[in-house]
């Protein structure tokens, strides 16, 4: 196997590689090179002989960036939930693809990523108001690396160049969470609206949005010897409704109730079950514990806008549905709960993740921690003879 460059035109390089069967019949390869340098050329041209020779060249191909995605994406449909398929479509497809989209596959280089990306903190936003957040280009870099893999397995690049792009440096965002007396001000508020129930199974026992509206009172106990919780699925909202899935950590968990939450959901069945009742339709176990006046499910982006819509009518700091979940682990944890027990509370996978997400509630706890400790020996001191 040899090669040689050619000059096609100022700036224009042809790489000619000459190819070999067992037969010793030629055939050749012809690639196009762009640089000012001969050097550079006959460098590339040794660097596809090498490729070829180690078995490790990838036979270049027209097809560009966004019709990979495309590609990649009907792959992945059958693997992936509905809706992380439609977040990697909605990442590659608007995100991606504008910055990237016509550059041919194989031509694709960490130097280009990394000024598509650039260019995405800067002016990236699709109305031409700035650049998108760095926690969206990071979004995108995970995704085009994700792709980009299965481009190499299929053999469409030698290497994945979005591996060794810079990704956006991204700070963290200030936990929002009202505290025991803003939540005693929220439950009055919310007390003669039907956000009622789901804000306190979110402020009282750390559920998820979609764990709420999954809920059925099946799934309830609420005796005397047994107050429970078992939270076995999901609501999640995609383009095609509303499916029910496993919770997200992947498996079931159960959450133990108050005496407070027993007595209000007690309270709230019997509502329910009257509600019902006079439109002539008798509730079991399979009917929603949040639940529209009719027993229909409620759709999770509807849960959202009510949520907002009567937050906003109170005095009370703006913060999203899903960060009474925050306050509820917040207060957890302030009241010298063990993060373990907050962790299987809350349905984290590890208990990694409680402590990384709340570490800003471990100050108090350490502090109280050294003084218990200190107290300890202090009184074994003075009891030594």
């Amino acid at each position: 196997m040899k090669g040689h460059v050619r000059e096609r035109s100022p700036g224009k390089w042809a790489i000619v590689i000459d190819l070999y069967d067992e037969q010793g019949n030629r055939r050749r390869k012809w690639h196009t090179f762009h640089t000012t340098s001969k050097r550079k050329a006959e460098e590339e041209c040794a660097r596809l002989i090498t490729q070829m020779t180690s078995g490790n060249y990838v036979e270049p191909t027209k097809q560009t960036a966004a019709e990979f995605f495309d590609e990649w994406l009907d792959f992945i449909k059958p693997s992936v939930a509905p809706k992380t398929h439609e977040r990697y479509a909605e990442i590659l497809q608007k995100g991606v693809a504008p910055l990237l989209g016509d550059v041919v596959l194989a031509k694709l280089k960490t130097d280009k990523i990394d000024a598509a990306f650039s260019k995405a903190l800067t002016s990236g936003r699709r109305d031409g108001a700035g650049g998108l957040s760095p926690r969206t280009v990071h979004h995108m870099r995970r995704v085009l690396i994700k792709a980009l893999n299965q481009a190499v397995t299929w053999e469409r690049l030698t290497k994945n160049p979005a591996l060794a792009t810079t990704p956006p440096k991204i700070e963290r965002k200030k936990m929002l969470a009202y505290d025991a007396e803003q939540t005693a001000i929220l439950i009055g508020a919310m007390r003669p609206t039907r956000m009622f129930i789901p804000m306190l199974l979110a402020v009282m026992c750390g559920m998820r949005r979609g764990e709420i509206l999954a809920l059925r009172w099946r799934n309830v106990e609420l005796g005397d010897n047994l107050r429970q919780i078992a939270i076995v699925e999901s609501a999640e909202q995609t383009k095609e409704g509303v499916r029910y899935k496993e919770p997200k950590s992947g498996r079931a968990r159960t959450v133990s109730l108050s005496k407070t939450v027993v007595a209000e959901l007690k309270a709230h069945r019997a509502r329910q079950a009257e509600e019902q009742l006079r439109l002539g339709l008798r509730p079991d176990g399979d009917s929603f514990v949040v639940a529209q006046v009719d027993g229909n499910p409620i759709q999770p982006r509807s849960l959202t806008h009510e949520w907002i819509r009567l937050v906003g009518k109170t005095e009370l700091p703006r913060i999203r549905f899903h960060d009474l979940r925050h306050t509820h682990a917040s207060q957890m944890l302030a009241a010298g709960v063990h993060p373990k027990i907050a962790s299987e509370r809350l349905g984290h996978s590890t208990i990694g993740i409680t402590l990384d997400l709340y570490s800003h509630v471990m100050p108090g706890m350490q502090a109280d921690a050294a003084e218990q400790v200190d107290a300890a020996i202090q009184r074994a001191v003075k009891a030594k003879p």
